[in-house]
């Protein structure tokens, strides 16, 4: 357990740095360098992910459960999952999509996060599965509320991704589905050992 909360501590760490202090990561960029900040923090978040893997398959190994929920409750996350792939497309591809939903990365994740503790009817949510998904649910509302504060501050740096176009919501629309039934029917099975749909 001690690696996971290592890795949750470690990737969620550095993209808090914006919310703890909305100055901070462009005051850091500017004392290391742009270059060697995104190389330190990419590096950091990639460590940590990969703890968060290791610790969560360890953890799995002797769960302590710490809830259980009616076996529906896997067809209502599954549901949650459906929008999570196109939101993670829109987030990239500029259009009605991304403008309605302001933050569709961030609404992916918590869509994504819910989903996952009501996925665990079938075995029984365990400690593991609440600082996991329970974490990163949290840091995204945590985030969500945070860039509200920035932008009202005029403190948020966009990316330029180009115009809105309507193809764009067709591309995240169509890919985000596609990628759903592929984790649905194969890779989600092949790189966690579970299948959605048991």
């Amino acid at each position: 357990m001690a690696w996971l909360v290592l890795g949750l501590v470690l990737f969620l760490g550095v993209h808090t740095v914006s919310i703890v202090s909305p100055t901070g990561r462009n005051q850091l960029a500017q004392r290391m360098g742009e270059h060697t900040f995104k190389g330190l923090y990419a590096l950091v978040a990639f460590v940590g992910l990969g703890l968060i893997v290791w610790g969560y398959g360890l953890a799995r190994e002797a769960p302590v459960l710490l809830y259980a929920l009616p076996s529906g409750f896997r067809h209502l996350a599954a549901l949650l999952m459906l929008p999570v792939f196109v939101l993670l497309f829109a987030a990239y591809l500029p259009g009605r999509i991304k403008s309605a939903t302001k933050h569709p990365m961030l609404l992916a994740v918590k869509l994504w996060a819910l989903a996952h503790l009501l996925a665990q009817s079938a075995t029984g949510g365990t400690l593991a599965d609440v600082l996991l998904f329970g974490g990163f649910l949290v840091w995204a509302a945590a985030d969500r509320v945070s860039l509200k504060r920035r932008a009202a501050a005029g403190l948020l740096r966009s990316l330029p991704l180009g115009p809105a176009r309507a193809r764009n919501d067709v591309i995240a629309l169509v890919g985000g589905l596609v990628v759903y039934g592929v984790f649905v029917l194969w890779l989600h099975a092949w790189l966690f050992g579970v299948r959605p749909f048991g």
